[in-house]
């Protein structure tokens, strides 16, 4: 088999879909593998190390010619010409949230499998674990930074000091983003609450958290009172393939403290909050701020997690 490797052209985007390692494995088993030159560059991958490897270092229309395309992140409209018939696309793809790509996927023909949606018998999501492990210890970092009062923030630090209490960290969802971002918030020193729709999983958070987080039922009640006190508020909810439902209205937005962090992790599935687009100032005033991106591991393009090979 063909398999093309593309550089991502998506803005900040810094991650390569294969290293020279996985080169080396593809290669062994009699694939042929085109890596777009500087493909790797974001990652600190140079071209030399995928020769080295024994990839071929191709143009972008060449990666795109293969059989089976690995990228990271979902094609963007400038990619949308080499979508075809024959095409076997491998890649993140969160279509519930993006129709243009989902219309061009069905337009072209090709055969798209998304990292995000591959499932085993125990429910298990391998290729969206790794990068929800990334995004959720990376939530309380980017969530402790905005809350300094030069970016804005409360001034308030996550893990307070004597005589100050902590934080309070309110974490919507106790899966794999909700349960680290639950970690470094711990770590950090924040007072930690986990808003799970579960028992089960909420059993198994008070568990292996030793009673150290609170855990509450996901109700409407629940999340509006929780939201009041909280300092950071974290948007950590998937529905495998769907879009993330909206469990916080703009009525509950507006209680928030001045200054409040809100950094939600489900912002390529659709957000935790409706409407997504930030509502004009109301009256009372709306003092939060929010942090969101769809591409949140690309701040750590370095973190290189191997996928399965063919």
């Amino acid at each position: 088999m063909v398999i093309g490797v593309p550089k991502e052209i998506k803005t900040l985007e810094n991650r390569v879909a294969l290293t020279p390692g996985g080169v080396t494995s593809l290669v062994r088993r009699g694939h042929r593998v085109l890596v777009q030159e500087g493909a790797g560059v974001g990652s600190g991958l140079s071209d030399a190390e995928y020769q080295k490897a024994g990839a071929e270092i191709v143009s972008a229309q060449e990666a795109w010619a293969a059989d089976l395309v690995v990228k990271v992140k979902e094609p963007i409209a400038e990619e949308y010409k080499y979508l075809r018939q024959g095409l076997i696309l491998f890649t993140y793809l969160h279509l519930a949230a993006d129709e243009p790509l989902t219309k061009a996927l069905l337009a072209g023909g090709t055969t798209a499998i998304a990292y995000e949606t591959v499932q085993l018998e125990d429910g298990l999501l391998p290729l969206l674990l790794p990068m929800s492990e990334v995004a959720g210890r990376m939530a309380p970092q980017v969530g402790a930074a905005a809350l300094e009062k030069p970016h804005g923030g409360r001034g308030v630090l996550l893990g307070g000091v004597p005589g100050v209490a902590p934080a309070s960290v309110v974490i919507i969802g106790g899966g794999v983003v909700g349960t680290n971002a639950a970690k470094i918030a711990l770590g950090m020193g924040a007072q930690v609450t986990i808003l799970e729709v579960s028992k089960a999983r909420m059993q198994y958070l008070d568990d292996v958290f030793a009673g150290r987080v609170i855990t509450l039922a996901a109700t409407e009640t629940n999340v509006a009172a929780s939201i009041r006190h909280a300092d950071l508020l974290i948007g950590a909810v998937l529905v495998p393939g769907a879009k993330a439902p909206k469990l916080v209205t703009c009525e509950m937005l507006s209680t928030m403290k001045e200054g409040a962090v809100i950094v939600d992790v489900a912002v390529d599935q659709g957000v935790v909050w409706r409407p997504f687009a930030l509502p004009p100032m109301p009256t009372p005033p709306m003092w939060w701020m929010a942090w969101c991106t769809t591409v949140w591991p690309i701040c750590r393009g370095r973190c290189r997690v191997p996928l399965p090979l063919p």
